[in-house]
């Protein structure tokens, strides 16, 4: 049986990794018509598994073409580093060392698992739809603005025919058949993230991650960056190379949805929850991959501190990345055209008219000012903080659990969130990561106070 795995094939990369060049600023010309002139494709929207092998010889020129593409000096190094010393030099406001901040309750920890979880599942049904496609569902329904789960009840055959739900999720994720968390890589990370420090303290390293990964983490649960990096691991590669070689998806989101146990463990640290959110990127990511994970660190332990208002949340996460660097830049787009917009349709057109033509949809870039933009025009409430989220399109399920993880840790406990979203997760999580299977979320809270605690 020919199995063909998406997301790591040298001819599947080249032409993610010409997009990358792109963004960079590295001159990628020649190697473009070199690729094309050989019969390469460029790089896909969506991964799928119905396309035919890559004839032997179009594989060896993908894989000459990484390499050299590799070696091209890009312009926005200066501005992007990934080692953490050259970041903290670059942030002019990098927060200093912890004061005598309350530590975090347990009731919040609570709070912000339910909100990451069902920010996750509202927008799992409508991953990988364009922004029409999620909007025409919803709309059918009278559920728009988004502020609650998505049905199939009622939606017109032909809209569904156009628009169909994301078929993996569909079954689990819509308001008729949801029945406790389905799993989700945007609940995996977290859980391994809690194992980590379970077993190797604040002070792990990112080896010590990579160990984690191939003893706990299914092969088939990681995508993008987490599997190249993952393949690269079973060939021998050591980080933080992995994040580096023949790894075209490195400022994609995948680190950033892995940054939520660091900050709320590090309350009223944000330079802490940067630091170790860093030793945790690094692994997968480079430049403002890492950026994002640090970004969300510490937005979530200025919260878990005690600050109250998630426009000062935003503004901590900005303080530990580089202020010249694409990703502060999208961060600020996102909070600057939420702040100046009333209709936040029209915020999330304005966002769509800068990058939907140039990045991926799961790029950190533009999923990073969509969620600013969605925390801010919320102003900390919930159910708008993750419909907002969700109803910008791009990275749907990652960019919901984000902002209900905020969201979540700021309504200050479970019995602040509206029971509509709690209730159907059931206190209950499926995943594959061992021990944590059918866990509850308060379970899950108990667990991470007790990280919270330890020195």
């Amino acid at each position: 049986m020919n199995v063909r795995l998406t997301w790591v094939q040298p001819e599947d990369l080249v032409g993610h990794e010409l997009r990358q060049a792109a963004q960079d600023g590295r001159d990628a010309r020649e190697i473009e018509e070199r690729w094309y002139a050989a019969g390469g494709s460029p790089a896909p929207d969506r991964a799928g598994a119905s396309e035919p092998p890559a004839p032997p010889r179009l594989r060896a020129l993908a894989e000459r073409l990484l390499d050299e593409l590799a070696l091209l000096d890009s312009p926005s190094t200066a501005d992007e580093p990934t080692e953490l010393n050259e970041i903290v030099a670059a942030c002019p406001h990098w927060p200093g060392p912890p004061g005598a901040a309350p530590g975090v309750g347990q009731d919040r920890l609570h709070a912000a698992w339910l909100g990451r979880a069902a920010g996750c599942l509202l927008g799992k049904p409508v991953e990988k739809l364009p922004l029409t496609g999620i909007r025409a569902l919803a709309r059918a329904t009278g559920n728009w603005p988004l502020t609650n789960w998505f049905t199939a009840h009622g939606v017109p055959a032909e809209l569904l025919a156009a628009h169909p739900w994301n078929r993996r999720s569909a079954p689990t994720s819509l308001a008729e058949n949801i029945d406790g968390m389905p799993e989700d890589d945007d609940l995996n990370h977290p859980l391994l993230t809690l194992l980590l420090l379970q077993r190797h303290g604040r002070s792990f390293t990112t080896a010590d991650l990579a160990r984690l990964w191939l003893d706990e983490l299914p092969a088939g649960r990681a995508f993008t960056a987490e599997r190249i990096a993952y393949g690269n691991l079973l060939a021998g590669v050591e980080p933080p190379e992995t994040a580096r070689f023949r790894n075209p998806f490195r400022e994609w989101i995948g680190a950033q949805i892995r940054a939520d146990v660091h900050g709320w463990t590090h309350p009223g640290d944000p330079a802490g929850a940067a630091a170790q959110a860093h030793r945790d990127a690094v692994l997968t990511h480079t430049g403002n991959g890492v950026y994002g994970a640090m970004f969300t660190a510490a937005a979530l332990a200025v919260a878990a501190g005690g600050e109250s208002d998630v426009h000062g949340c935003l503004a901590a996460g900005l303080r530990v990345v580089p202020p010249h660097s694409r990703y502060a830049r999208a961060v600020r787009l996102g909070v600057g055209t939420a702040r100046t917009e009333g209709d936040f349709d029209v915020v999330v057109d304005r966002l769509h008219a800068v990058y939907a033509d140039t990045h991926h949809w799961v790029h950190v870039l533009p999923n990073a000012a969509l969620l600013a933009a969605a925390l801010t025009h919320a102003d900390g409430d919930f159910t708008r903080s993750i419909g907002h989220a969700v109803s910008g399109g791009w990275d749907t399920d990652s960019n919901g659990a984000t902002a209900g993880s905020l969201a979540g840790l700021l309504a200050g406990g479970p019995d602040a969130l509206p029971e509509r979203w709690t209730a159907p997760l059931k206190n209950r999580l499926a995943t594959s990561v061992p021990g944590f299977d059918r866990t509850g979320f308060d379970t899950l809270a108990a667990l991470t106070h007790q990280e919270a605690l330890r020195p």
